[in-house]
């Protein structure tokens, strides 16, 4: 058969695309795992977020679960996951003059950085709406949340903390969380 005068050709551009992807330095997902992602086990808080649809509906069975760096945990307690959010953000932030930061008290205001190599690095967290996702230990958080007294979870508690499995991946920009497997739940 014979050979066309642009296979050459062909096959000189598939060589020098292969070698800028690989020269790219495009991470394959063993070495992303390896460079950003940690599997922890972690004590997390569950919520109810009160989320709610277009019309100003909440929307029923939507629980959320949060991940506070410890440094801030007890600053978090007895506050809505974005009153927490707001100190979070004004640590890890370098402009400490925008309005969500000059809100907060002055003991708030002026903590000091997370430190170093921190994980979690950033509060996280996950809404998870009806019908439990296919997590170990899941249905038993749901039930915990379930039969709790109404406005119990509005806020971060000791009675709304939990032990889970976790991995956290850090990004380029952010990072993300999963929650692996729920480990225990708190009594009732």
């Amino acid at each position: 058969m014979p050979v066309s005068k642009s296979a050459p050709t062909l096959l000189t551009l598939a060589a020098i695309t292969a070698i800028g992807i690989l020269a790219c330095g495009i991470p394959s997902a063993a070495q992303s795992q390896a460079e950003g992602a940690s599997e922890l086990e972690e004590s997390l808080f569950v919520l109810n977020p009160h989320l709610k649809n277009a019309k100003g509906v909440e929307i029923p069975g939507v629980l959320t679960v949060v991940s506070v760096p410890q440094p801030i945990q007890k600053y978090c307690m007895g506050k809505t996951s974005d009153q927490c959010a707001a100190i979070d953000f004004c640590i890890r932030t370098t402009t400490k003059s925008v309005a969500m930061c000059q809100k907060l008290p002055p003991n708030l205001r002026n903590l000091p950085p997370y430190p170093a190599g921190m994980r979690p690095n950033r509060q996280y967290s996950i809404s998870f709406f009806q019908g439990a996702p296919n997590i170990k230990g899941f249905e038993a958080l749901g039930q915990f949340y379930d039969a709790a007294p109404k406005g119990t979870l509005d806020v971060f508690s000791a009675h709304a903390r939990f032990q889970a499995k976790v991995r956290f991946t850090k990004t380029a920009s952010d990072g993300s969380f999963e929650l692996l497997e729920v480990v225990s739940v708190p009594a009732p």
